[in-house]
């Protein structure tokens, strides 16, 4: 647990300031290893897919199609419509 090793006196300490109990120390800890693993799984996925390059919505250029309603676009990216 590559995020635990890096992560874990940094956040001991940070949990100790703030006075959080082990319980919820080791909850952020396990947290971030869930969110790095993640995270690296979608960078292996993209590699894998051998796409000629990385795009996301953060790069996007609304300027260059002025009708694009950009705050609907961005809306329909979070994905709370499907909930919905």
């Amino acid at each position: 647990m590559p995020t635990f090793l890096r992560e874990h006196q940094k956040l001991a300490q940070q949990c100790a300031a703030e006075g959080v109990d082990h319980v919820r120390y080791l909850a952020r800890l396990v947290e971030l290893e869930l969110i790095d693993r993640e995270r690296r799984m979608v960078e292996r996925r993209i590699k894998a897919a051998k796409f000629p390059s990385v795009k996301s919505l953060d790069s996007f250029d609304f300027a260059a199609i002025p009708k694009l309603n950009k705050m609907q676009v961005l809306e329909l990216a979070r994905c709370e419509w499907i909930e919905r």
